[in-house]
């Protein structure tokens, strides 16, 4: 037994116990409130929406919400992100000059999207990677465990500078904030992560794993799924664990990972600890700090800000976006469980009441544990089905249980066909005798019963479901022709507008018989 494993797991249990003793995660809300409007009074931001004078009110929570208008990423961009960012203007959201910015690798049709990146957005993102370091001390782990390597797999780690600013993904940042205690443990190394080429970064990982010892990964379950198989095809392997016999644990985040499970599990010897967690370039907004749920539970005083939009229709039109400029925005003592909310968050980065374009719901409002359920332009209602991607994943988890689906990739597409409706799903599966029939009619029942306005609208407008068959190569190669093949970037559940002309023609550019 390693004697520095059994130091470092007693001194992340000390931790979990310290977190224990903190306030209610309304009053620390209320709390990270003032401290942002404090920090943001002198901006340009501040002294036009008048920090200050919110400051002097009886319940600056209210008057903030009625006060300051909400934005998207595109408005908040045009009106204040730009000026900071194209003429490197200090103090326009957050004092002093932004030294970051984030490029988004998300599901979005559109260009990437700069994020500010600051020195106070980072210290909260460190703080809550010590909490859940200091969490998984609970999961029942190894003492040797914790002095094992760990691997992350992100983006590429280079960036480059602009003006007085860096610009790259948010794994070069993070690289090159990286605390030193954690350079013992870190692979693959910056030799690796510098290279701009995915599938340059993979073949070296593969190449080099078994020089390391792994026993912790952190990534995208589809991305680390890739590099599983380029390992196993390398070595000439039957598992994973032939190479790295003491790998224990996979925290991840960006997609839902069931629909991964299987097929990452046939890599495996056996399966994994599997620690959920939601970053993103605005911010770390929570993870998974008891093995009893794979919900996630809020981190209500690590920069950000929360406020909850619910979901509906009298909140956002038919394409995801705010109806008003106000919504209505409850705080965290207000919400339900059981209720879809769009986020609006605040931060320590200058995102005042952004919209995060996620959707969240509570699943225990003692502990403000959530689960994400999808994107607020990600949904699929056509016809009224009110379908979320929520609700598609766990269709595509219920097909992969009752008929061995092992579905790798999937989108799905609302399509005219006459007067009517059908939904076309394309899918990539590992189970060469899978039939498209049997799972049509499985993802069908399944989303039937998951959602009664679904249910209903295939008895009315919704005609069909067409299933299309494709290769897990189909949806690579889109996505590297969309400039997204790195390690955060993911496929789109729900293919709308010109993101779907896109792919339909990219498919009929694999396949001219399509046509």
């Amino acid at each position: 037994m390693s004697l520095f494993g059994v130091i470092m797991r007693k001194g992340a249990q000390l931790g979990a116990k310290v977190d224990e003793f903190r306030l209610s995660d309304s009053i620390l809300q209320e709390r990270q409130l003032l401290s942002l409007l404090r920090k943001g009074q002198f901006t340009a931001f501040g002294r036009e929406f008048q920090f200050t004078q919110l400051l002097l009110r009886q319940n600056v929570q209210d008057a903030f919400r009625t006060s300051v208008p909400a934005f998207d990423y595109n408005q908040l961009y045009k009106d204040w992100w730009s000026q900071a960012r194209l003429c490197d203007t200090p103090s326009v959201c957050w004092p002093g000059k932004i030294p970051y910015y984030a490029l988004s690798s998300g599901t979005s049709q559109a260009a990437s999207k700069y994020i500010p990146v600051t020195d106070d957005i980072l210290r909260g993102m460190k703080r809550a990677s010590r909490r859940m370091f200091c969490d998984m001390a609970t999961f029942n782990l190894p003492p040797d465990l914790f002095s094992r390597h760990m691997l992350m797999v992100g983006s590429s780690t280079a960036i480059r500078q602009e003006g007085r600013h860096f610009v790259g993904d948010l794994s070069g940042i993070l690289g090159h904030n990286r605390p030193l205690w954690l350079e013992r443990y870190y692979r693959p190394g910056r030799h690796i992560t510098n290279l701009p080429d995915w599938n340059d970064r993979m073949n070296h990982i593969a190449e080099e794993a078994p020089r390391w010892d792994i026993g912790f990964i952190v990534g995208n379950p589809m991305w680390v799924q890739l590099i599983f198989e380029r390992m196993l095809e390398r070595h000439r392997v039957p598992s994973v664990h032939h190479i790295w016999p003491n790998l224990t644990m996979l925290v991840h985040g960006g997609v839902f990972f069931e629909p991964y499970r299987p097929s990452l599990e046939r890599c495996l010897d056996r399966p994994l600890v599997y620690v959920d967690s939601y970053m993103a370039s605005e911010g770390f907004f929570g993870y998974q700090d008891r093995q009893d749920t794979r919900d996630l539970r809020l981190l209500p005083d690590c920069g950000v800000f929360y406020e909850f939009i619910p979901f509906d229709e009298d909140n956002f039109d038919d394409e995801g976006n705010m109806r008003s400029a106000f919504p209505k925005a409850l705080l965290l003592d207000e919400v339900e469980e059981g209720v879809q909310y769009a986020l609006l968050i605040s931060t320590s980065a200058g995102a005042w009441r952004y919209l995060l374009g996620d959707t969240v719901q509570f699943t225990n409002l003692s502990r403000f544990e959530y689960r994400l359920t999808g994107r607020t332009k990600q949904f699929l209602s056509v016809c009224g089905e009110h379908l979320s991607i929520d609700n598609l994943n766990h269709a595509v988890a219920a097909a992969d249980a009752q008929i061995d689906a092992r579905i790798r990739e999937f989108a799905v597409a609302g399509v005219r066909e006459g007067s009517m409706w059908a939904h076309q799903w394309y899918v990539s599966s590992d189970n060469p005798d899978l039939k498209p029939e049997a799972l049509r009619d499985c993802l069908d029942k399944a989303l039937a019963t998951l959602n009664d306005d679904y249910a209903i609208e295939r008895q009315f407008a919704l005609h069909n479901i067409y299933i299309d068959m494709l290769p897990q190569s189909a949806f690579m190669g889109w996505m590297a022709q969309r400039g997204k093949l790195n390690g955060q970037a993911k496929v789109p559940r729900v293919l709308k507008g010109t993101q779907l002309h896109d792919f339909q023609q990219f498919l009929q550019q694999l396949n001219p018989r399509r046509a």
